[in-house]
Protein backbone atom coordinates (compact mmCIF):
# COMPACT_ATOMS: atom_id res chain seq x y z
CA UNK A 1 0.00 0.00 0.00
CA UNK A 2 1.37 3.38 -0.81
CA UNK A 3 2.41 5.62 2.32
CA UNK A 4 4.61 8.24 3.78
CA UNK A 5 7.80 6.64 5.18
CA UNK A 6 10.57 7.64 6.93
CA UNK A 7 13.36 5.42 5.75
CA UNK A 8 16.15 7.67 8.07
CA UNK A 9 16.97 10.53 9.43
CA UNK A 10 16.10 13.05 6.71
CA UNK A 11 15.21 10.55 4.15
CA UNK A 12 11.44 10.61 3.39
CA UNK A 13 9.62 8.88 0.32
CA UNK A 14 5.76 8.33 -0.41
CA UNK A 15 6.62 4.51 -1.87
CA UNK A 16 4.21 1.03 -1.58
CA UNK A 17 4.93 -0.49 1.57
CA UNK A 18 3.61 -4.01 3.20
CA UNK A 19 1.10 -3.29 6.13
CA UNK A 20 -1.20 -5.55 8.36
CA UNK A 21 -4.43 -4.92 6.89
CA UNK A 22 -6.43 -8.40 8.59
CA UNK A 23 -9.50 -7.15 10.21
CA UNK A 24 -9.66 -8.81 13.56
CA UNK A 25 -13.15 -9.53 15.33
CA UNK A 26 -12.89 -5.99 17.25
CA UNK A 27 -11.43 -4.23 15.14
CA UNK A 28 -12.39 -1.90 11.83
CA UNK A 29 -10.63 -1.11 8.81
CA UNK A 30 -10.77 1.92 8.11
CA UNK A 31 -10.16 4.86 4.90
CA UNK A 32 -7.88 7.75 6.24
CA UNK A 33 -9.34 11.21 4.88
CA UNK A 34 -7.22 13.60 6.90
CA UNK A 35 -3.91 12.90 9.27
CA UNK A 36 -2.30 15.97 10.77
CA UNK A 37 1.44 16.66 10.78
CA UNK A 38 2.45 16.00 14.58
CA UNK A 39 5.67 17.74 15.73
CA UNK A 40 6.83 14.56 16.93
CA UNK A 41 6.94 12.96 13.08
CA UNK A 42 8.51 15.96 12.47
CA UNK A 43 11.59 15.55 15.09
CA UNK A 44 11.48 12.38 13.92
CA UNK A 45 12.30 13.35 10.43
CA UNK A 46 15.03 15.72 11.46
CA UNK A 47 16.48 14.02 14.25
CA UNK A 48 15.71 9.98 13.97
CA UNK A 49 14.83 9.84 17.71
CA UNK A 50 12.49 11.20 20.26
CA UNK A 51 14.66 9.84 23.41
CA UNK A 52 14.46 6.20 23.83
CA UNK A 53 11.95 5.57 20.71
CA UNK A 54 14.94 5.09 17.83
CA UNK A 55 14.07 4.79 13.80
CA UNK A 56 16.20 1.65 13.14
CA UNK A 57 14.04 0.63 10.24
CA UNK A 58 11.72 2.25 7.84
CA UNK A 59 8.36 3.62 9.53
CA UNK A 60 4.82 5.12 8.23
CA UNK A 61 4.69 8.64 10.11
CA UNK A 62 1.23 10.05 11.00
CA UNK A 63 -1.26 9.41 13.99
CA UNK A 64 -3.67 12.60 14.14
CA UNK A 65 -6.45 11.03 11.90
CA UNK A 66 -9.65 10.39 10.74
CA UNK A 67 -11.29 8.58 8.03
CA UNK A 68 -14.83 6.25 6.84
CA UNK A 69 -14.95 2.63 8.69
CA UNK A 70 -14.93 0.59 5.42
CA UNK A 71 -15.41 -2.60 7.18
CA UNK A 72 -15.91 -4.16 10.62
CA UNK A 73 -15.05 -7.06 12.58
CA UNK A 74 -17.83 -9.65 13.58
CA UNK A 75 -17.93 -8.80 17.51
CA UNK A 76 -18.37 -4.82 16.76
CA UNK A 77 -21.40 -3.47 17.34
CA UNK A 78 -20.91 0.68 18.14
CA UNK A 79 -19.38 1.13 14.77
CA UNK A 80 -21.09 0.75 11.19
CA UNK A 81 -19.77 0.58 7.59
CA UNK A 82 -19.89 4.50 6.32
CA UNK A 83 -19.64 5.65 9.97
CA UNK A 84 -16.86 8.83 9.92
CA UNK A 85 -14.49 8.36 12.85
CA UNK A 86 -11.24 9.45 14.54
CA UNK A 87 -9.01 7.53 16.34
CA UNK A 88 -7.12 7.36 19.23
CA UNK A 89 -3.91 6.21 18.47
CA UNK A 90 -2.20 3.94 21.50
CA UNK A 91 -3.47 0.63 21.95
CA UNK A 92 -3.13 -0.41 25.33
CA UNK A 93 -3.00 -3.60 27.11
CA UNK A 94 -6.41 -3.94 28.59
CA UNK A 95 -5.25 -6.15 30.88
CA UNK A 96 -2.13 -4.35 32.48
CA UNK A 97 -2.05 -2.65 35.95
CA UNK A 98 -1.52 0.70 34.00
CA UNK A 99 -5.05 0.16 32.47
CA UNK A 100 -7.12 -1.59 34.78
CA UNK A 101 -6.10 1.54 37.29
CA UNK A 102 -7.52 4.14 34.38
CA UNK A 103 -3.86 4.86 33.40
CA UNK A 104 -3.89 2.93 29.89
CA UNK A 105 -1.56 6.16 28.25
CA UNK A 106 1.09 4.87 30.25
CA UNK A 107 0.80 1.39 30.00
CA UNK A 108 4.38 0.38 29.40
CA UNK A 109 3.52 -2.40 26.41
CA UNK A 110 1.46 0.38 24.88
CA UNK A 111 1.47 0.34 20.97
CA UNK A 112 1.53 4.05 19.39
CA UNK A 113 1.44 4.89 15.94
CA UNK A 114 4.01 6.45 14.41
CA UNK A 115 6.41 5.25 17.29
CA UNK A 116 9.42 3.36 16.49
CA UNK A 117 8.94 0.13 15.31
CA UNK A 118 5.21 1.28 15.00
CA UNK A 119 3.90 2.37 11.59
CA UNK A 120 1.39 5.37 12.01
CA UNK A 121 -1.35 6.31 9.46
CA UNK A 122 -0.45 8.11 6.46
CA UNK A 123 -1.34 5.83 4.15
CA UNK A 124 -4.96 5.07 2.53
CA UNK A 125 -6.29 2.28 4.74
CA UNK A 126 -5.63 1.26 8.43
CA UNK A 127 -7.10 -1.41 10.89
CA UNK A 128 -7.49 -0.24 14.54
CA UNK A 129 -9.59 -1.23 17.94
CA UNK A 130 -13.34 -0.57 17.77
CA UNK A 131 -12.79 0.62 21.54
CA UNK A 132 -10.26 3.03 20.28
CA UNK A 133 -12.10 4.31 17.13
CA UNK A 134 -14.19 7.32 18.01
CA UNK A 135 -17.93 8.53 15.87
CA UNK A 136 -17.89 11.89 14.42
CA UNK A 137 -21.41 13.98 14.80
CA UNK A 138 -22.85 15.21 11.44
CA UNK A 139 -21.36 19.16 12.14
CA UNK A 140 -17.69 18.04 12.90
CA UNK A 141 -15.43 17.82 9.65
CA UNK A 142 -12.64 14.86 8.97
CA UNK A 143 -9.73 18.43 9.36
CA UNK A 144 -11.06 19.14 12.60
CA UNK A 145 -11.45 15.37 14.14
CA UNK A 146 -7.62 15.27 13.11
CA UNK A 147 -7.04 17.90 15.58
CA UNK A 148 -8.52 15.73 18.55
CA UNK A 149 -5.57 13.92 18.83
CA UNK A 150 -3.84 17.00 19.85
CA UNK A 151 -6.49 18.86 21.43
CA UNK A 152 -6.75 15.37 24.06
CA UNK A 153 -3.66 16.72 25.38
CA UNK A 154 -4.11 19.83 26.09
CA UNK A 155 -7.87 18.22 27.56
CA UNK A 156 -5.68 16.38 29.80
CA UNK A 157 -3.88 19.10 30.85
CA UNK A 158 -7.33 20.67 32.16
CA UNK A 159 -8.45 17.92 33.72
CA UNK A 160 -4.67 16.89 35.72
CA UNK A 161 -4.93 20.96 36.56
CA UNK A 162 -8.60 20.13 38.52
CA UNK A 163 -9.55 23.58 37.42
CA UNK A 164 -12.46 25.49 39.05
CA UNK A 165 -14.85 27.83 37.87
CA UNK A 166 -13.45 31.40 37.30
CA UNK A 167 -9.44 30.02 37.45
CA UNK A 168 -6.96 32.24 36.38
CA UNK A 169 -4.56 30.07 34.09
CA UNK A 170 -1.05 30.81 32.67
CA UNK A 171 0.11 28.77 29.70
CA UNK A 172 3.57 28.92 28.75
CA UNK A 173 4.41 28.16 25.11
CA UNK A 174 2.20 29.43 22.28
CA UNK A 175 2.87 26.14 19.94
CA UNK A 176 -0.08 23.95 19.19
CA UNK A 177 -0.39 22.29 22.64
CA UNK A 178 0.00 24.99 23.94
CA UNK A 179 -2.90 27.11 22.18
CA UNK A 180 -5.12 23.99 22.57
CA UNK A 181 -4.12 23.34 26.68
CA UNK A 182 -5.44 27.25 26.93
CA UNK A 183 -8.70 26.67 25.11
CA UNK A 184 -9.50 23.69 27.27
CA UNK A 185 -8.68 25.48 30.10
CA UNK A 186 -11.08 28.24 29.40
CA UNK A 187 -13.85 25.55 27.81
CA UNK A 188 -13.36 24.22 31.59
CA UNK A 189 -13.99 27.10 33.19
CA UNK A 190 -11.39 29.35 32.99
CA UNK A 191 -12.39 32.92 33.10
CA UNK A 192 -9.24 33.65 31.79
CA UNK A 193 -5.77 32.09 30.37
CA UNK A 194 -2.61 34.64 29.97
CA UNK A 195 -0.40 32.84 27.37
CA UNK A 196 3.68 33.14 26.86
CA UNK A 197 6.28 32.85 24.29
CA UNK A 198 8.85 34.65 22.52
CA UNK A 199 7.34 34.43 18.93
CA UNK A 200 4.75 37.09 18.05
CA UNK A 201 3.21 35.25 15.62
CA UNK A 202 1.97 32.33 17.19
CA UNK A 203 1.02 35.05 20.27
CA UNK A 204 -1.47 36.62 17.89
CA UNK A 205 -3.25 33.16 16.75
CA UNK A 206 -3.60 32.93 20.49
CA UNK A 207 -4.77 36.19 21.17
CA UNK A 208 -7.94 35.65 18.57
CA UNK A 209 -9.81 33.73 21.08
CA UNK A 210 -11.62 35.63 23.78
CA UNK A 211 -10.94 34.35 27.28
CA UNK A 212 -7.04 35.15 25.80
CA UNK A 213 -4.93 37.44 26.79
CA UNK A 214 -0.38 37.01 25.76
CA UNK A 215 2.98 38.41 26.66
CA UNK A 216 6.20 38.19 24.92
CA UNK A 217 8.31 37.51 27.33
CA UNK A 218 11.39 39.00 25.17
CA UNK A 219 9.95 41.95 26.30
CA UNK A 220 7.99 42.05 29.16
CA UNK A 221 8.05 40.42 32.36
CA UNK A 222 4.94 37.29 32.89
CA UNK A 223 4.85 37.70 36.29
CA UNK A 224 4.16 41.05 35.88
CA UNK A 225 1.07 40.33 33.82
CA UNK A 226 -0.14 38.33 36.34
CA UNK A 227 0.42 39.91 39.37
CA UNK A 228 -1.97 42.43 37.58
CA UNK A 229 -4.56 40.12 36.50
CA UNK A 230 -4.67 38.67 39.98
CA UNK A 231 -4.04 41.69 42.08
CA UNK A 232 -0.68 40.37 43.28
CA UNK A 233 -1.90 36.64 43.87
CA UNK A 234 -0.44 34.30 41.27
CA UNK A 235 -2.53 32.29 39.15
CA UNK A 236 -4.05 28.96 39.91
CA UNK A 237 -2.79 26.62 37.32
CA UNK A 238 -0.03 27.46 35.26
CA UNK A 239 0.67 24.92 32.62
CA UNK A 240 4.23 24.47 30.91
CA UNK A 241 3.93 23.56 27.36
CA UNK A 242 7.25 25.19 26.15
CA UNK A 243 9.44 21.92 27.08
CA UNK A 244 12.20 24.57 27.59
CA UNK A 245 14.48 24.92 30.50
CA UNK A 246 14.25 29.00 31.02
CA UNK A 247 10.44 28.34 31.49
CA UNK A 248 11.37 26.60 34.55
CA UNK A 249 13.52 29.62 36.16
CA UNK A 250 11.30 31.15 38.74
CA UNK A 251 8.34 29.18 37.77
CA UNK A 252 6.84 28.74 41.47
CA UNK A 253 6.33 32.59 41.74
CA UNK A 254 4.03 32.52 39.17
CA UNK A 255 1.47 30.55 40.72
CA UNK A 256 -0.91 31.35 43.95
CA UNK A 257 -0.33 29.39 47.01
CA UNK A 258 -2.30 26.18 47.15
CA UNK A 259 -2.11 26.39 43.32
CA UNK A 260 -1.36 23.88 40.64
CA UNK A 261 1.92 23.52 38.08
CA UNK A 262 1.03 21.38 34.78
CA UNK A 263 3.91 19.91 33.41
CA UNK A 264 3.38 19.19 29.53
CA UNK A 265 6.27 19.94 27.27
CA UNK A 266 9.01 17.53 27.59
CA UNK A 267 12.31 19.56 27.62
CA UNK A 268 15.58 17.38 26.60
CA UNK A 269 18.07 17.63 28.84
CA UNK A 270 17.20 17.67 33.06
CA UNK A 271 15.98 20.76 34.95
CA UNK A 272 16.31 22.45 37.81
CA UNK A 273 13.52 23.33 40.65
CA UNK A 274 13.74 24.88 43.80
CA UNK A 275 11.97 22.11 45.77
CA UNK A 276 11.85 23.91 48.64
CA UNK A 277 9.43 27.17 46.95
CA UNK A 278 6.97 24.80 45.98
CA UNK A 279 6.63 23.56 49.19
CA UNK A 280 6.49 26.54 51.17
CA UNK A 281 3.54 27.30 48.97
CA UNK A 282 2.23 24.08 48.74
CA UNK A 283 1.89 23.92 45.15
CA UNK A 284 0.59 21.04 43.39
CA UNK A 285 2.77 19.78 40.43
CA UNK A 286 0.77 17.26 37.82
CA UNK A 287 2.54 15.52 35.02
CA UNK A 288 0.77 14.90 31.08
CA UNK A 289 1.71 12.15 28.84
CA UNK A 290 -0.13 11.92 25.99
CA UNK A 291 -3.81 11.68 27.89
CA UNK A 292 -5.92 8.99 28.78
CA UNK A 293 -10.25 8.96 29.33
CA UNK A 294 -10.53 12.21 27.18
CA UNK A 295 -11.03 11.64 23.65
CA UNK A 296 -14.38 10.95 23.45
CA UNK A 297 -14.74 14.24 25.82
CA UNK A 298 -12.98 16.25 23.19
CA UNK A 299 -14.75 14.97 20.32
CA UNK A 300 -17.72 16.58 21.92
CA UNK A 301 -16.63 20.14 22.94
CA UNK A 302 -15.45 20.18 19.57
CA UNK A 303 -19.07 19.11 18.48
CA UNK A 304 -20.64 21.29 20.79
CA UNK A 305 -19.17 24.31 19.64
CA UNK A 306 -17.36 24.96 22.65
CA UNK A 307 -13.81 24.63 21.78
CA UNK A 308 -13.15 25.75 17.94
CA UNK A 309 -10.09 24.44 16.38
CA UNK A 310 -10.61 25.89 12.95
CA UNK A 311 -8.95 28.60 13.01
CA UNK A 312 -5.34 26.68 13.95
CA UNK A 313 -5.20 24.96 10.90
CA UNK A 314 -2.61 26.73 8.55
CA UNK A 315 -2.64 24.64 5.55
CA UNK A 316 -3.51 21.34 4.02
CA UNK A 317 -1.43 19.29 1.31
CA UNK A 318 -2.62 16.54 -0.84
CA UNK A 319 -1.38 13.54 -0.02
CA UNK A 320 1.40 13.00 -3.04
CA UNK A 321 2.95 16.60 -1.54
CA UNK A 322 3.43 14.79 1.72
CA UNK A 323 7.11 15.25 1.95
CA UNK A 324 6.46 19.08 0.95
CA UNK A 325 4.27 19.58 4.02
CA UNK A 326 7.01 17.79 5.96
CA UNK A 327 9.68 19.91 4.86
CA UNK A 328 7.30 23.00 5.20
CA UNK A 329 6.49 21.83 9.40
CA UNK A 330 10.56 21.47 9.46
CA UNK A 331 11.04 24.96 8.31
CA UNK A 332 8.89 25.96 11.75
CA UNK A 333 7.21 29.03 10.31
CA UNK A 334 6.30 31.42 12.80
CA UNK A 335 2.63 31.77 11.43
CA UNK A 336 1.96 27.82 11.00
CA UNK A 337 0.42 25.97 13.87
CA UNK A 338 -1.02 22.73 12.43
CA UNK A 339 -0.35 21.58 8.96
CA UNK A 340 -2.83 18.63 7.22
CA UNK A 341 -2.21 15.70 4.68
CA UNK A 342 -6.14 15.46 3.06
CA UNK A 343 -5.68 11.58 1.28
Amino acid sequence: MLALVLEKQHELSLREIDLPLDVGPTDVKIRIDTVGVCGSDVHYYTHGRIGPFVVNAPMVLGHEAAGTVIEVGGEVTALRIGDRVCMEPGIPDLSSRASKLGLYNIDPTVVFWATPPVHGVLTPEVVHPAAFTYKLADNVSFAEAAMVEPFAVGLQAAVKAKIQPGDVAVVTGAGPIGIMAALAMLAGGCSRVIVSDIVDEKLAIAARYPGVSTVNVRYARLADAIAKATDGWGADVVVEASGAPKAYGGIHDLIRPGGCLVLVGMPVTPVAIDVSSFQTKEIRIETVFRYANVFDRALAMIASGKVDLKPLISATFPFEQSIAAFERAAEGRPGDVKLQINL
